[in-house]
């Protein structure tokens, strides 16, 4: 579905149903360097259970037209204007990695308008080494593989994904480069999410803000985002947390497992 947010073109997938804002709504925000795609068996699922569904591209990742935005609280406020431009009133919020960022934040920004917030593969701070962000800046398809090499919890992961085949390190490598190709001409968009990532100093003062229910999905082998790095943020927000045999890619990795906890966060 494509929607005008702040006055530029923005894309948002409904699990394979027409939208209807009248019915309870989910949001899921992906993480860095991906794009909604990552959310296809969660998103058509709440989508065939009585939800709308908005898996949205972020602004300069894939069918959302640019610039990138360089701040998780701008993109807290861009994921607020996309529901106006909806037409929605209240929203669950789904992210991942940087998405899970930005879903704090727009939730501590309106907590009226957040029934329930679940974090999947999160940490705060979430830091970024020196060393990445310089080969990130330098050499961004060399971070891509460093990245999905230590985000995967396996060498050998059999598929997850539930479709004959699936190469999970070969596909998220993929989508990786893909997003990065379709970013506005003249960004490097791996470095400036991570950077984003990397800056975001606000989650506590957003945790005290929140007010609805939080879950955390934690992959038990994440190297990213350890859920060690967790623990400071989950007692702040009074946080379920919820364990699940992965590392960073969660999506793909434990697809059932993660749709499990999900499920059970938005009962």
């Amino acid at each position: 579905m494509k929607l005008v947010v702040d006055g530029r073109e923005a894309y948002a997938y409904t699990g394979g149903k027409p939208f209807d804002p009248a019915l309870p709504c989910v949001v899921f925000v992906h993480g860095a360097s991906n794009d909604h795609s990552v959310w296809t068996l969660l998103a058509r699922w709440f989508a065939h259970h009585g939800h709308a569904v908005l898996a949205v591209d972020l602004p300069g990742h894939s069918r959302s037209e640019g610039p990138l935005l360089t701040s998780v609280e701008a993109m807290a406020d861009w994921v607020l204007a996309m529901l106006d431009a909806a037409g929605v009133r209240r929203a669950a919020l789904v992210g991942h990695s940087m998405g899970s960022l930005i879903a704090l934040e727009a939730a501590a920004r309106a907590p009226d308008r957040i029934p329930r917030l679940v974090m999947i593969g999160t940490a705060y701070p979430m830091t970024v080494s020196d060393a990445l962000l310089a080969t990130a800046r330098e050499a961004p398809e060399r971070a891509m593989a460093m990245v999905n090499a230590w985000s995967i919890a396996s060498l050998a992961t059999k598929p997850g994904f539930p479709s004959p085949g699936n190469w999970l390190h070969g596909s998220a490598l993929a989508l990786a480069r893909r997003v990065q190709r379709a970013a506005p001409p003249g960004t490097n968009l791996f470095l400036e999410d991570f950077e984003v990532c990397h800056r975001y100093a606000g989650g506590l003062d957003a945790a005290a803000r929140v007010a609805c229910p939080v879950t955390m999905i934690l992959g038990r082998a994440d190297q990213m985002t350890p859920p060690r790095a967790t623990k400071e943020i989950a007692a702040a927000l009074k946080a379920r947390v919820v364990q699940v045999p992965s590392g960073h890619h969660q999506l793909a990795e434990t697809p059932d497992a993660t749709l499990a906890a999900l499920r059970d966060a938005l009962a």
